[in-house]
């Protein structure tokens, strides 16, 4: 036999040992991984399922979340967005366990950073959604309290407040998030610093005179309780 015929066999020879030594490895990551992935998939059915009978959905558009999204071109179920998220957390999960069996240490530090990465996820939807939902609940009561006090410019003033709540919880969302947090502190600071001055130049070029007012009525009533 020749040299070269050697180098071969004896290359072939060790790479088959190799893939001998690393197949029950990887017969038990492609099982782990099958069961997690299965077991995502049901998860996924079995809250889509439960979200159903809970009617969160419905309990939703009755608080005006899904308007809110459906401006914006996108369409909330809340189910199917849990069970989206479920899944992909134990589909991740089922990556770690089979790269881990397989010692892919590289791919199973980068899941394990996603899969730390995904509370900050579902917290910043919770955060979306509650301040859409007090967002809605702000402007209800802004309306009832300006159309009460016979005021103009009701419904504005109610969208405003309503917008407002929900453009601080977005922004909420994103730092929670770790997206440009020092870019939505600084516009977080400038939008309140906006409203300030909107709102005191407001006050001081056209209710000067309302103020003034109620400055004397409040005045009239301490001295008569004082008399």
């Amino acid at each position: 036999m020749s040299l070269f015929a050697e180098i071969i066999q004896g290359s072939v020879s060790q790479l088959w040992q190799s893939v001998v030594q690393a197949l029950p490895a990887a017969v038990a990551a492609l099982a782990v991984f099958i069961v997690g992935a299965a077991l995502a998939v049901i998860l996924n059915r079995v809250i889509i399922h439960v979200a159903a009978m809970m009617k969160i959905d419905e309990g939703m558009a009755k608080l005006e979340v899904n308007r809110a999204f459906g401006r914006t071109g996108l369409t909330l179920k809340v189910g199917p967005l849990l069970g989206w998220i479920v899944k992909w957390f134990f589909i991740i999960v089922a990556l770690i366990a089979a790269t881990d069996i397989l010692h892919w240490e590289q791919v199973t530090d980068f899941l394990k950073q996603v899969v730390l990465y995904i509370p900050n996820v579902i917290i910043a939807v919770i955060i979306l959604l509650a301040g859409i939902v007090l967002g809605t609940f702000v402007r209800n009561v802004v309306k009832s309290a300006v159309d009460a006090a016979g005021l103009a410019s009701g419904g504005f003033l109610a969208g405003l407040a309503k917008w407002a709540v929900v453009v601080f919880s977005f922004m909420a969302a994103l730092v929670q998030l770790q997206i440009a947090q020092n870019l939505i502190q600084t516009l977080f600071t400038g939008l309140v610093a906006m409203l300030a001055i909107a709102g005191g130049l407001a006050f001081g070029l056209g209710g000067r005179e309302h103020a003034a007012r109620v400055l004397d009525r409040l005045g009239k009533d301490i001295s008569s309780e004082k008399e």
